[in-house]
Formats: structure tokens, sequence, C-alpha cells
């Protein structure tokens, strides 16, 4: 039978100093053990609050923009949260836009040439 090694010095009690180094190391552990914990819950909350605040933007929307007679579409184009729709009518050029997620107008620039 194998017996483990015993030596007398193991049963001695810590002395004051090594009691401080125990000491500190048990608090540096439980200070790493919470900062993990705290680490974690905040990225989890961070998370979880992206997805509930996003979820009633993900609905599909259907809108009708009414240009004048005659208008036409030239161009589309989207940019961030803008829609850019380039319009010609009567012979000049503008560019409306729209918010991409209201789906309002934000936005009209006219082109005119000089007199």
């Amino acid at each position: 039978m194998v017996t483990p090694d015993h030596n007398a010095d193991d049963d001695k009690p810590l002395t004051p100093e090594q009691q401080k180094i125990v000491a500190k190391a048990r608090w540096l552990m439980l200070m790493s053990g919470f900062a993990t914990f705290l680490g974690i819950a905040v990225v989890i909350g961070v998370v979880g609050y992206r997805m509930f605040r996003s979820g009633g933007d993900a609905a599909p929307r259907e809108v009708t923009a009414l240009l004048p007679k005659g208008a036409k579409v030239v161009q589309t184009a989207v940019s961030d949260d803008r829609i850019l729709v380039t319009v010609e009518l009567g012979g000049s050029v503008e560019i409306r836009a729209f918010d991409i997620k209201t789906m309002q107008p934000t936005g009209r620039l006219r082109f005119a040439t000089e007199p």
C-alpha cells in the first residue's frame, strides 16, 4: 500500500504573515469573481435591452408617397437612416428624403438654374 508523503510541517498552523497573504489572496479572488460576474451581467443586460428595444422596429410598413402630376422618379438611394428619391418634375430635379423607420418625409432639395 502506498502512503502519501506526510511532513510534520503540514500540520503546523500558519504564521500571522502567511495568514495575511492567504487572506489577501482570498480577497483578490473574491473581487475578481465579482468583477467577472458584473461584466457578464452587463453584457447580457445590454444584449437584452437592444433586442427588446428594437422589437417594434421590425414591423413592415406600407406607405404611399404622392408626387405631383407629371413627376417621374429618376433614382432612389438608401443612406444610414434615410431613403432619398430623385424626382424630375417639369424639367427641374428635386430630391426628397424620407426617414427609413417612420417613412415620413424629412426634407426636400430643389434644383433650379440661375436666371
